[in-house]
């Protein structure tokens, strides 16, 4: 770890389309804008999103030639341009 930046996994730029479930808000397809081992970062861009830090969501790539598993995630942090997303280790 180098100065302020706390993060245990290094993070890879990857744009990918994600659906993203969430039980009260919705089903939504999203950008992401990098993964890590610990997770992955969503832009919503302008469609409305507004999860709280600590709600449970399911994610899943899109465009594969086979479905991708289904992957449950948390809420970890907003910032200005979208979320972090932290796997829950529940898909085992």
């Amino acid at each position: 770890m180098v100065g302020n930046d706390r993060r245990e996994h290094s993070r890879t730029a990857m744009s990918a389309k994600v659906k993203v479930v969430h039980q009260r808000l919705g089903e939504f397809v999203f950008s992401t804008r990098d993964i890590s081992d610990g997770g992955v970062f969503i832009v919503p861009g302008e469609q409305p999103f507004e999860p709280s830090i600590g709600d449970l969501v399911t994610v899943q790539v899109q465009g594969l030639p086979v479905p991708a598993p289904i992957l449950h995630m948390v809420v970890v942090r907003r910032t200005v341009d979208g979320f972090g997303l932290q796997f829950s280790g529940s898909d085992e």
